[in-house]
């Protein structure tokens, strides 16, 4: 196979080529989804009652609102005409819905009509078809221009959909320079990082192109997929070209220095991208399904990376490799000699410093505040500041839709009553309290009654000010739910985005367990296999998870929210990423000490490995930075900053933690490793 590929290496080199390009055509074509709910498992309550929702009516969930300021009542209506005139716009709900507008103001209750209109300013909220939240949002902008403010989700996804191929370029423009620089100052040629970035670069937009048979991603693959496979398989492509140069100092044949250097880095990379590979996969075993579409897709992009440096890499090099020749240069960083003896020397410090962390790093961890939407809105966007300014007028408003069996106005009238009874519940739209049981609907218009009746359900929606997430608002859907359920059992559903993000904690909590057990089981598999070793996995995987846990607990001590999603992913990501600096330093550990005692062996190991984990480390901390940086979608930056944060902090006990438990466990590591054959002295 090496053969072949040496021999053949213009039609392999061409060949990847063609392909990177039609995939980096067809990428185009792949639909980004910005909706978390079509995420959530079939089972859940929420997506029945979409479904059944889309079945039943015609209008959707009121995801907008629109606010009007210095409006008289007859001007707030034309307003209502014209945003029901949008093409998008559904069920436009105004104070006219909710009474008789024939009725004075002031004669009326007064807390409803201030839900709708306060001090001269109109509150709208209304409907914004899915899919087309960019196109429906501008056309709103047009008739509210800069004096007025719109606000929800609908304009939170449009918002995110406008920025994200921006921000994705801001990223890009940002983090290639600086990977290029760490990669110049680590080798010793000009134009080698090139080599690294195009190798893995055309595995990356192989990888962005073959989605098209997926046929859409979320928006956190789209916004995070990429770049993370960049960060985590650049080490490949570092591993072989680096042995490549070194068998070059062996024979004067390039042909003959690459088949040796793909024969020695194999193991190694094969390694590498093992435990990543494994640890990826336990993603896709999420039930909410942002986890397993991003899974899916870094186990797709390490697969394709993996081939890519094995088979494109070495063909693109022996026909370059004299521009490699031509531009070297001198090391601009010394070697890492004598940090050996300054980590033996602080090895009980790291062991106790890490020790007395472990315990309160996982308790407080566990007990972190998470959020499961977009979390706090920021005033740094339009969408930011009008949440605000709508806020600070009237408050939070939250729908939650109600549906429940048709027939019955009665019981539909002791559950309205009810509900209102909630002190969070601000005002109820349905048609008992609307139009009245003394009318019956078949008397009506269908355009009255199909607001509130399909052929099978009544529309019940209920408003509260307590926003969509956190322990009160998911109070209340619970208390909603239970309601509702004492009335008609399971055949009421709710929805809304308070109940699908209530729904979403549901289940990523679950999530969590599996998915964190999955990965480290794997891993372990993996290392064992790798080792042949019982106590080795045990060190790598304790240095590794105190480092995530360490990382994970910092939001706790600051006192800050954490988005869920972020949370969930980088527990696994942070494992499989940066399980690779620990795997480096303990098999050449392994090696010197099968020809030196423990003490000697761990020196020259730190000697020799530091630099390459530093680089490593180096680019996965920045790849995490910059997307905390550049992304305004919080679980993009949250995932971002984790992931910085993260690497550094695995490169720290990498560094400093697991050398002093290869010296502490030395002699259990010789007795219970197959075939360790460590040095023992004379």
């Amino acid at each position: 196979m090496r053969a072949r590929i040496i021999r053949n290496k213009k039609i392999v080199v061409i060949t990847f080529l063609v392909t990177a390009l039609i995939a980096a055509v067809a990428q185009f074509f792949v639909h980004v989804n910005y909706n978390m709910i079509d995420y959530l498992p079939d089972d859940a309550q929420s997506t029945k009652a979409i479904l059944t929702m889309e079945e039943e009516f015609k209008g959707s969930i009121p995801n907008t609102r629109v606010m009007f300021h210095d409006v008289s009542i007859q001007e707030a209506l034309a307003y209502k005409e014209e945003l029901e005139a949008i093409d998008g716009v559904t069920d436009v709900l105004w104070l006219d819905d909710a009474m008789d507008l024939k009725t004075p103001l002031e004669m009326t209750d007064q807390e409803l009509v201030e839900t709708y209109y306060k001090n001269d300013k109109a509150l709208f909220t209304l409907s914004i078809r899915q899919g087309e939240e960019v196109a429906v949002t501008d056309a709103i902008y047009e008739i509210i221009g800069d004096d007025h403010a719109m606000a929800g989700e609908a304009v939170d996804t449009a918002t995110s959909q406008k920025m994200a191929v921006t921000e994705t370029l801001y990223a890009a423009a940002l983090l290639v320079p600086i990977i290029i620089i760490i990669l110049v100052i680590s080798t010793t040629s000009w134009v080698e990082p090139i080599f690294f970035l195009t190798a893995i670069g055309v595995s990356v937009l192989i990888n962005l192109g073959t989605n098209i048979f997926i046929g859409e991603v979320s928006f956190v693959t789209q916004s995070v997929a990429p770049i993370l496979q960049l960060a985590v398989s650049l080490d490949y492509a570092i591993f072989l070209l680096h042995s490549f140069s070194h068998f070059r100092k062996e024979t004067n044949n390039p042909e003959e220095a690459m088949a040796l250097a793909m024969k020695r880095s194999f193991p190694a990379i094969a390694a590498s991208a093992a435990t990543t590979f494994f640890g990826f996969t336990a993603l896709t075993l999420m039930r909410f399904e942002i986890g397993a579409d991003l899974g899916l897709n870094l186990v797709k992009g390490i697969v394709l990376s993996f081939i890519s440096v094995m088979v494109f890499l070495p063909a693109l090099t022996l026909m370059f490799y004299k521009w490699i020749d031509k531009t070297s240069h001198k090391p601009f960083i010394p070697d890492f000699k004598g940090i050996g003896n300054v980590v033996v020397k602080i090895k009980i410090p790291s062991l106790l410093i890490v020790f007395l962390l472990i315990v309160p790093s996982f308790l407080a961890q566990s007990n972190t505040t998470f959020t499961y939407g977009l979390g706090e809105q920021s005033d740094a966007t339009r969408a930011g500041a009008d949440y605000l300014i709508i806020e600070e007028t009237f408050g939070k408003s939250t729908p939650i839709v109600l549906l429940v069996p048709k027939g019955d106005l009665a019981k539909e009238e002791m559950l309205v009553e009810e509900l209102m009874e909630l002190a969070p519940v601000t005002s109820v739209i349905s048609y008992v309290n609307t139009v009245g049981t003394v009318i019956p609907p078949e008397y009506l218009e269908s355009q009255v009654t199909d607001e509130f009746f399909s052929e099978n359900y009544s529309r019940i929606v209920a408003y509260t000010n307590v926003g969509t997430e956190g322990e009160l608002p998911f109070a209340v859907v619970e208390s909603v739910q239970e309601i509702a359920a004492s009335y008609y059992g399971e055949e009421a559903l709710t929805l809304g985005e308070s109940v699908t993000l209530f729904d979403i904690k549901q289940t990523v909590m679950r999530d969590n367990t599996l998915v964190n057990s999955m990965s480290v089981a794997a891993i372990a598999l993996v290392l064992i296999v790798t080792f042949r070793s019982i106590s080795i996995p045990v060190v790598l995987l304790l240095t590794i998870q105190s480092a995530v846990w360490i990382n994970l607990s910092v939001p706790y001590f600051t006192d800050t929210s954490l988005v869920f999603v972020g949370f969930l992913i980088i527990s696994t990501v942070q494992l499989a990423a940066t399980v690779d600096y620990a795997i480096l330093m303990t098999e050449a550990y392994k090696e010197n000490r099968k020809e030196m005692l423990a003490l000697p062996a761990i020196k020259k190991t730190m000697d020799e490995k530091t630099f390459s984990i530093s680089i490593s480390a180096a680019i996965l901390s920045s790849v995490g930075f910059i997307l905390w940086i550049t992304s305004s979608n919080p679980i993009v930056s949250s995932i971002g900053l984790l992931l910085g944060r993260g690497a550094l902090l695995a490169f720290i006990t990498v560094l400093c933690f697991l050398p002093a438990m290869l010296l502490l466990l030395d002699k259990v590591i010789s007795k219970t490793t197959v075939k360790a054959n460590f040095y023992k002295g004379k």
